[in-house]
């Protein structure tokens, strides 16, 4: 009796154990970024969100899907663009789940689906562009694989965020010939600049001239008739001055009331003045008989004078 009583607590603790055990393999937590997929018997039933999640150990699975933005780095691959050259291209995807049902359901690896869809469609891409046009349109390249991928993924469930190209290679002889067509074009700008720079400096030098022959010639045009309006104040003045002693003389002259034997004395000092002169002719004015007679009655006075 005591044995089997030991083997009833015995057995009822085996299977409290393995109960225990049982409840606990149901108990499942899922992180904030995920969503848990809850299949029961191979069947979709629902699906958890974050959090603590109760399921039923071996009848029931969970898928954990990461609802965060993740990337696809897709490989470098050889392209040809549209005028015959072969350009090593490489591209990172940025994705994100939208339904982790359709994630889970539609597809059956995402990575290589969105590695090989994003491969083919940068060789469509790319293969419509000229080189040049492929190395200086990344922003072109990128929103049209971005929008082609994410029309392509909308049925999987996820959401393609944007597509960045990582590199666009060339080939060696291709990049060198670029290289020298980049430093001749430098080098026509450098000339271009210096010849733009002489030129500038040659006007800014004819204008300076210009300026300074302009100041020069208005200086002298200046002077010029300041020296004249000079002049012309001295001779004003200096007319003024002869026209003033002039008037004295004749108003003293009248004044004086002076006679005619004066007057002849003073003619007479006058041509004695002009005889003793270098020239070697002497022109007597018309008047000079007038005087003359003055002269003669000057000497009749000296000899009335001597008589008395």
């Amino acid at each position: 009796m005591e044995g089997a009583v030991a083997f009833a607590i015995l057995f009822g603790l085996i299977v409290l154990t393995v109960l225990f055990f049982y409840a606990l393999a149901g108990i499942r937590i899922v992180r904030p970024y995920e969503k848990g997929l809850i299949e029961r018997l191979g069947k979709y039933q629902r699906t958890a969100d974050s959090g603590l999640t109760i399921i039923v150990p071996v009848i029931d699975k969970m898928t954990k899907v990461d609802m965060r933005e993740n990337v696809v780095d897709v490989p470098p691959q050889e392209v040809i663009t549209k005028d015959n050259v072969v350009v090593t291209v490489d591209a990172v995807v940025y994705y994100e789940a939208t339904d982790p049902v359709k994630l889970v359901y539609n597809v059956a690896n995402f990575y290589v689906a969105a590695t090989k869809l994003a491969q083919t469609n940068l060789r469509n891409v790319i293969g419509e562009m000229q080189l040049d046009e492929s190395l200086t349109s990344r922003e072109k390249i990128n929103a049209a694989l971005r929008q082609i991928l994410d029309d392509a993924t909308d049925k999987w469930g996820v959401r393609v965020v944007r597509v960045e190209l990582q590199r666009i290679e060339p080939p060696m002889d291709v990049t060198e010939a670029m290289h020298r067509q980049m430093k001749a074009e430098r080098t026509r700008r450098a000339l271009i600049l210096e010849a733009d720079g002489d030129k500038q400096a040659a006007i800014t030098r004819a204008e300076g001239s210009k300026g300074a022959a302009i100041l020069e010639a208005e200086g002298k045009a200046q002077a010029i008739k300041d020296v004249a309006e000079a002049e012309k104040f001295q001779k004003i003045a200096l007319a003024e001055g002869e026209a003033l002693a002039i008037k004295s003389v004749f108003s003293a002259i009248h004044e004086g009331d002076p006679t005619n034997d004066l007057i002849a004395i003073r003619y007479l000092e006058a041509l004695k003045a002009i005889a003793d002169g270098p020239a070697n002719k002497v022109f007597l004015p018309m008047e000079v008989s007038g005087i003359m007679g003055s002269i003669g009655g000057i000497a009749e006075l000296f000899r009335e004078k001597g008589a008395e």
